[in-house]
C-alpha cells in the first residue's frame, strides 16, 4: 500500500506528464497548418496527390527567355532542369529576379504545369565547381 505521499507525487507527475503530451499535441497541431510545402517541378510532376487549393512552394531556375510582361501579370517558366513549370504573378517582383537565377514562387498550382505565385523569393545564387583531380 501506497503511503499518502506517495499517491499524491503519482497524481502529479500523471497530471503533469498528460498536460506535455497535450501542449505538445497543440502546438505541432497549429504548426501543421501553416506550414508551406517546398516542391521543385519534378517533384510536382512525379507527385500523385499534389494539393491543388493548399499553399506550396515552387523552386528552380528561371528559365532564359521566359519571361513574358504582360500589363495585368508576369507568366515565366521555372525550371529545375529536368522538367518545368508556367508561373504567373501579379505585382512587382524583387530586383534580384532575372532569367537564369533561383526563385521560389509561393502559391497555389492551377494543375501540374501551371501555378498562380502569391509571392515571388529572389536569391543571389553562386555555383561553386570542384575540380578533381584524377590519379592514375
Amino acid at each position: 500500500m501506497l503511503s499518502k505521499k506517495a499517491r499524491t507525487r503519482i497524481i502529479l507527475t500523471t497530471f503533469l506528464l498528460v498536460a506535455l503530451i497535450a501542449l505538445i499535441f497543440l502546438v505541432l497541431k497549429s504548426l501543421e497548418e501553416n506550414i508551406v510545402y517546398f516542391f521543385s517541378p519534378t517533384e510536382l510532376y512525379n507527385k500523385e496527390d499534389i494539393p491543388l487549393n493548399k499553399k506550396i512552394r515552387v523552386g528552380g531556375l528561371v528559365k532564359g527567355g521566359s519571361i513574358i510582361n504582360n500589363q495585368t501579370s508576369i507568366n515565366f517558366i521555372v525550371t529545375d532542369l529536368n522538367n518545368e513549370i508556367i508561373v504567373s504573378y501579379k505585382g512587382s517582383l524583387p530586383n534580384l529576379f532575372s532569367e537564369g537565377k533561383g526563385i521560389v514562387a509561393e502559391g497555389k498550382l492551377k494543375d501540374k504545369k501551371y501555378f498562380i505565385a502569391d509571392k515571388i523569393l529572389a536569391k543571389k545564387m553562386r555555383l561553386h565547381f570542384i575540380d578533381l583531380q584524377l590519379k592514375y
